[in-house]
C-alpha cells in the first residue's frame, strides 16, 4: 500500500510517526511524507524517512491512503483521505466542523465516535472508524523512558514535583499574558520544577518573554523540543488554558489546572484568577471528585492504550479500499478547491 503522511504543521510529526513505524513493521508499504515548507522549514525526520516539500511530487506518488492530523487535504490527491485529528479538545469550535475533505474520520474514543456518527447521517459522504489516537501508541511504548531523567532533575534541583506549563497559542484563549507572575510564585512557594513548553505557533514575543523567564530562574526550564509528550510523562501536573494537551494529560491520569478555560463543564480544576494558582495546585492532588472526572475522560475520550492505534488505522484503510477501491480525488465545491490550491499550490495532472 502506498501511504502518504500529510504533515502540514510541526505538531503533526509525532502524531504521524507511529503510522510510519507500523507501516514499516507490517512490511509491503511505501510511505511518503509531504511536509509543508512554510510551516516546517526544518523537518526533524529528514534523515530517517522518505519525504518531500513538493506538492507535485506528492501528487505523482499517487497514494492509496492519506493520513492527515490537520483540517485540509488537497482534493486532487489520490487515495482514501483519513482525518486522524490533532488533539482531543471537544470544546473548540472546529472539532466537529465538517469541511468535506475526508473519506474517513478515525476517532479517538466513544465520545467522538458518537458525535461523528451523527454528522455521518447528516452528510452521508464519509465513514467513521473508532481507532484511538496514534500518539497513544508512542506513550504505550515509551511511558517509562524518562523516569530516570525525571528523578535526576528533581534531585538536582531539590524539588519534589514537576509542573508542566503548556498553554494554547491562540491570542484570544491563551493564558500567556496573565499567568507569568503566578507561575513564579508557585515555583518559589512550593519548590516545584517548572517546564515551559509552548505551542509551535505561539507568537514570537511571548516565546522570547518566557525564554527570558527561564534564563533568570534556576527552577524554570524552557523546552524547545517539538514534542510535548515527553514532558507530560515527566510532569506530575499540568497548567494550561484551552490547549488540547489538557486531555492528553488527563488520559495519563494526571491532574490539570487551567486559567479561564472556554470549556463549559471542565473535567479538571479551572481557576478565574491567577492568585488562586497555588491553592489549586494543593487541591488537585487530594480531590476525589477531580479524580473521578479524569476516569470518565479516560473511558470516553480514548481508552486505547494497547499500542495498536496505528495498526487499526492501517487495517481500516485496507478494509475501505477493499469495499470501495482507491479514490482518484475528492469531490469538493469550488470554495474548498480554491482553499486547497491557495494553501498548497497547483499540480500538473497526468
Amino acid at each position: 500500500m502506498k501511504i502518504l503522511l500529510f504533515c502540514e504543521n510541526k505538531y503533526a510529526v509525532d502524531i504521524l510517526l507511529p503510522l510510519q513505524k507500523e507501516a514499516d513493521r507490517e512490511g509491503g508499504n511505501d510511505v511518503l511524507w509531504y511536509v509543508h515548507k512554510k510551516k516546517i522549514p526544518q523537518f526533524p525526520l529528514k534523515e530517517s524517512v522518505k519525504w518531500t516539500y513538493s506538492i507535485q511530487e506528492t501528487y505523482n506518488f499517487m497514494p492509496d491512503a492519506v493520513f492527515a492530523p490537520g483540517n485540509i487535504v488537497p482534493y486532487y490527491l489520490s487515495g482514501v483521505k483519513c482525518s486522524i485529528f490533532h488533539g482531543y479538545a471537544a470544546e473548540k469550535r472546529d472539532q466537529f466542523h465538517i469541511r468535506n475533505y475526508f473519506d474517513i474520520y478515525m476517532t479517538q474514543g466513544p465520545y467522538f465516535t458518537r458525535e461523528f456518527e451523527k454528522l455521518q447521517q447528516q452528510y452521508d459522504d464519509f465513514e467513521v472508524m473508532e481507532t484511538g489516537w496514534t500518539r497513544q501508541d508512542w506513550i504505550a511504548t515509551h511511558r517509562h523512558d524518562f523516569d530516570e531523567e525525571r528523578q535526576n532533575t528533581l534531585r538536582q534541583h531539590g524539588c519534589t514535583h514537576i509542573v508542566l506549563y503548556a498553554p494554547t497559542f491562540s491570542p484570544r484563549l491563551t493564558s500567556l499574558p496573565k499567568i507569568k507572575d503566578a507561575l513564579v510564585r508557585l515555583v518559589e512557594q512550593r519548590q516545584v520544577m517548572l517546564f515551559i513548553k509552548l505551542h509551535p505557533l505561539t507568537q514570537q514575543a511571548w516565546v522570547d518573554e518566557y525564554r527570558q523567564l527561564a534564563e533568570s530562574h534556576e527552577h524554570i526550564v524552557f523546552e524547545d523540543d517539538f514534542a510535548v509528550t515527553k514532558y507530560m510523562l515527566m510532569a506530575d501536573v499540568m497548567i494550561s488554558d484551552t490547549s488540547s494537551t489538557i486531555y492528553e494529560m488527563l488520559l495519563l491520569d494526571k491532574p490539570v489546572i487551567t486559567l479561564d478555560t472556554v470549556s463549559q463543564s471542565p473535567y479538571w480544576k479551572d481557576i478565574k484568577d491567577t492568585s488562586q494558582l497555588v491553592e489549586a495546585y494543593d487541591e488537585v492532588f487530594e480531590s476525589d471528585a477531580l479524580d473521578s472526572r479524569r476516569q470518565w475522560i479516560i473511558q470516553n475520550y480514548d481508552p486505547y492504550t494497547d499500542g495498536q492505534c496505528a495498526h487499526r488505522m492501517l487495517d481500516g484503510v485496507k478494509d475501505y479500499i477493499q469495499r470501495h477501491g482507491v479514490p482518484t480525488h475528492r469531490k469538493l465545491n469550488l470554495w474548498r478547491k480554491y482553499t486547497s490550491i491557495k494553501t498548497f499550490g497547483r499540480v500538473s495532472k497526468r
